[in-house]
């Protein structure tokens, strides 16, 4: 099992550091699109667990869930040459993390959540610190406060709930879940920063909530593999 956290600890590391460095290198819906790609590995990965081809109904929840989320980016998506460095690297971020998931998943068929979250962290502190020197960032903050909001809010709520959730829905239920990020960024957008939600973004929107709706229709074989620990 610890080789297992240690193999989801690198995962999760190399998914930082890419995506760190590429959102830098091209446009931040580009980023945010191709670091979706996460998502659908988990749910094929889902699939594949279930030992089946997807069925009309799945096919369809994952069809809705990827038209909902290129919707959304649509309007700040941009294919140009300079952004191509970028964009792989988002796009190879997605992939790892999908990868992250994938053993996460299978932890948690013998660890509760937070043992397991501060396990991965635990092991993949020393390697973000060690590509973090090696790339000449600053290591040291001189407020710690955004570093702290951020550490309380995505990596232990964020990510508790989601190492919660692996355990207790279908990986292709997580996965699917996971395209939401579009739509809450562009609430977000809407409610803090006043930008504006057009007809497109609502379209998209509903795309990936009628996708959670299809796929949470009962259908045998949708069970995942893992199971909150006693």
């Amino acid at each position: 099992m610890t080789i297992v956290i240690l193999i989801a600890a690198i995962f999760y590391v190399l998914d930082l550091a890419a995506w760190n460095a590429g959102i830098l290198m091209t446009k931040l819906g580009n980023a945010t699109l191709f670091g979706n790609s996460g998502s659908f590995v988990f749910a094929i990965y889902g699939l594949w667990l279930a030992h089946r081809r997807p069925s009309r109904r799945q096919a369809g929840a994952l069809a809705l869930a990827a038209g909902g989320a290129a919707l959304l980016m649509g309007g700040s998506y941009e294919l140009s040459p300079k952004n191509f460095t970028g964009d792989i690297l988002t796009l190879i971020a997605g992939l790892l993390y999908g990868g992250y998931l994938i053993f996460v998943e299978r932890a948690r068929a013998s660890l509760r959540p937070l043992p397991l979250l501060f396990l991965a962290t635990l092991f993949g502190m020393p390697m973000l610190l060690a590509i973090s020197a090696g790339l000449g960032e600053t290591i040291w903050p001189q407020d710690w406060t955004p570093l702290i909001v951020f550490a309380l809010s995505s990596q232990v709520l964020g990510q508790g709930l989601l190492v919660y959730s692996i355990g207790n829905f279908p990986p292709l239920v997580v996965g699917l879940a996971l395209l939401t990020q579009p739509a809450i960024a562009a609430l977000i957008g809407w409610l803090a920063y006043g930008e504006g939600l057009t007809v497109t973004d609502a379209v998209g929107a509903l795309g990936i909530a009628a996708a959670l709706v299809l796929v949470r229709l009962p259908e045998r074989g949708l069970r995942g593999r893992a199971a909150e620990p006693s």
